[in-house]
């Protein structure tokens, strides 16, 4: 879609299509949301977009985004700029400051409460300092020797709209923090912080000792039921099986089949596997009650569909991985006659570092 007006042209592009970012030249770009743009096969939206503007000398580009994860894009491009912040002044001591999350504060069990103690000397200040406080704000550069790069950061909490008051925005935290999911919500929405993955806090040692003796011989009880997970490579199938409780998933099995995956013999393996059941502890016997087999790229597509079609009504399902943080965990593929499920790999990869990284 575009609008021409005098003196220039508004043009508006989807970033999914990178057919059409290339028919186009701009002066300024302004892209918006991009942590959310996914990286496809013909490489990262932003930087093809960037490329349009290099024949104007005076080009501008604007990218805005709410920060997702740490080493999103909208993360990456202000830590290389000047990095501004917003600061108000203190109604006690007139010292600048910006308002972070750490130093809202308020009574417990009453978010009611809610008030910002001022970083500089400590002066307790009610909400209603707030409008008076951001009309007098400023911004200030934090990395004042990076030139031609502006960054600005902000958060809800200096915002005047009375669904940001203090207090509300302290119960939604209080609600939010229950679960990841939803406290990375909030970190990103409210606070305008990306989400911090623990991949790189992990200890391979510290994780091997937390171990617990379970597994298929003795299940939790805990457990109310059992999924598996199917890898496909040329010489073998790998496969995990899953105990789920009310808040808790139990690795409790890890098995390779080997042969070649256009053979019989390991999907004759995995049938048979798919059709044993377990003694449960509360009594009875329990079996896989649902399975997920990686499709791939299309070097295996052919086969896993072939196997999973004729079990789907015994919940075996093909699935395929996708790139990109926006993507839904799990959706259905839009495709007629697909009985195919698309993985958002990059976000359930970073919430299951995060579990695991709880102690």
């Amino acid at each position: 879609m575009s609008r021409k007006f005098p003196g220039g042209s508004l043009k508006f592009l989807a970033a999914k299509s990178p057919r059409n970012l290339r028919r186009h030249t701009a002066k300024v770009l302004l892209l918006d949301e991009i942590d959310g743009y996914e990286v496809g096969q013909e490489g990262d939206p932003i930087a093809l977009a960037e490329m349009r503007t290099l024949t104007y000398r005076d080009r501008k580009i604007i990218a805005g985004s709410t920060p997702i994860f740490d080493f999103g894009p909208a993360t990456r491009l202000f830590d290389k700029s000047d990095k501004r912040i917003f600061e108000v002044p203190c109604p006690s001591c007139d010292e600048l400051s910006e308002i972070r999350w750490a130093d809202i504060k308020w009574d417990e069990g009453k978010p009611e409460t809610a008030h910002w103690v001022c970083p500089s000397n400590g002066c307790v200040i009610p909400e209603n300092h707030k409008a008076e406080m951001v009309a007098d704000g400023r911004w200030r550069a934090t990395a004042p020797e990076v030139a031609g790069h502006a960054g600005f950061r902000i958060n809800a909490l200096v915002s005047p709209h009375f669904n940001a008051r203090w207090g509300k925005l302290v119960a939604e935290f209080l609600e939010a923090k229950k679960s990841p999911e939803t406290l990375q919500t909030f970190t990103n929405l409210v606070l305008g912080e990306p989400w911090k993955t623990e991949t790189d806090d992990l200890d391979e040692h510290e994780l091997f000792g937390r171990r617990e003796p379970f597994g298929l011989k003795a299940i939790p009880a805990e457990v109310m039921f059992l999924t598996m997970g199917v890898d496909c490579q040329d010489d073998r199938l790998e496969l995990v099986i899953m105990g789920h409780a009310k808040s808790d998933i139990y690795v409790l099995d890890h098995r390779v089949f080997y042969g070649p995956i256009d053979g019989e013999s390991v999907w004759q393996d995995l049938d048979s596997l798919l059709r044993e059941r377990w003694q449960h502890p509360g009594g009875g016997a329990i079996g896989i009650d649902s399975a997920a087999i990686d499709s791939g790229d299309g070097g295996h597509t052919d086969i896993v569909n072939a196997f999973t079609r004729t079990r789907f009504g015994r919940r075996v399902v093909s699935i395929k991985g996708l790139g990109g943080f926006s993507r839904p965990f799990l959706k259905r593929s839009g495709t007629k006659g697909q009985l195919l499920w698309l993985v958002g790999a990059d976000a359930v990869k970073s919430q299951l570092f995060n579990r695991i990284s709880r102690n």
